[in-house]
């Protein structure tokens, strides 16, 4: 298994608290835009999570005010008005795949949103498993107001399953700001927080994420994700092997064990 929990990121920042990883991008200055080399470390970081036995939960938290600004204008943006339809491609594959990362990792993700996310900011937040807010956080798939379509790193599938068919056209035509309230009241957001109880309440949310069995949180995560191109009668079958699985790990065994001492089980994600 891969150990992670050492990295030491170039393009973002990392800090470990017991197994639950903190990630942050780290341009506050400029609120925390992206750049193709944070992309790109993004994207490897969340790839080898997958592998990874040293963290159990991540929460990808804002930093200095903001969540993220989408891809820089200056660093991505001008560049990109000059390259070729070849180089486009590889860039927007590229883009996506931080997105297939982060759904495939099979660690829960809990992106504390405070500010600004907006574009990239915005998708990073969608491909989260659960997302906490600020009232002053502003999300937008401001992709239109740019001239390109709303359909970027997967927004026109993922979108309308959180919030709504006509509630996702509506943000994705117009790039408009979704308020705090609006996401909350949609379903976007999981819950709202002060500015100064968001990364307490994170952090509470993914203490109690990695206190349950995260072996079968993983497999959670997989059959959330899965089950989207599933049929009904497919879905329960793969849920009943993924069931059948977890009821084979020590976790199952320990909860069962504790049930019976009336003791509250001490799960060890195997």
């Amino acid at each position: 298994m891969t150990k992670l929990a050492d990295y030491q990121p170039e393009h973002f920042l990392l800090t470990m608290k017991g197994d639950i990883a903190i990630v942050q991008l780290n341009r506050p200055d400029r609120k925390n835009p992206l750049t193709f080399e944070s992309y790109a470390e993004l994207r490897d970081f969340f790839r080898e999570l997958h592998y990874a036995d040293d963290i159990n939960a991540v929460i990808f938290a804002s930093n200095g005010g903001n969540f993220c600004s989408g891809g820089d204008v200056h660093d991505i943006i001008g560049p990109l008005v000059g390259m070729d339809m070849k180089e486009l491609l590889a860039f927007t594959r590229m883009t996506g795949d931080l997105v297939k990362a982060m759904l495939n990792c099979s660690t829960p993700i809990i992106s504390a949103v405070d500010g600004v996310a907006v574009g990239a900011g915005a998708i990073i937040a969608m491909a989260s498993d659960m997302r906490l807010a600020t009232l002053e956080a502003k999300t937008a798939f401001l992709f239109t107001r740019v001239g390109l379509a709303g359909c970027d790193m997967g927004a026109c599938a993922m979108l309308p399953r959180l919030i709504g068919q006509g509630r996702a056209a509506e943000l994705l035509y117009t790039g408009r700001s979704m308020s705090a309230e609006e996401g909350h009241n949609w379903g976007f957001f999981n819950a709202l927080h002060s500015a100064d109880e968001l990364d307490d309440a994170a952090m509470k949310l993914a203490e109690r994420v990695v206190a349950g069995p995260t072996f079968a949180h993983g497999i959670t995560k997989t059959q959330l994700n899965q089950e989207w191109s599933m049929s009904l009668e497919q879905a329960i079958e793969s849920e009943a092997q993924a069931q059948a699985l977890c009821m084979q790990t020590k976790d199952f065994e320990r909860a069962y064990h504790a049930f019976v001492a009336k003791e509250k089980p001490k799960f060890e994600g195997n």
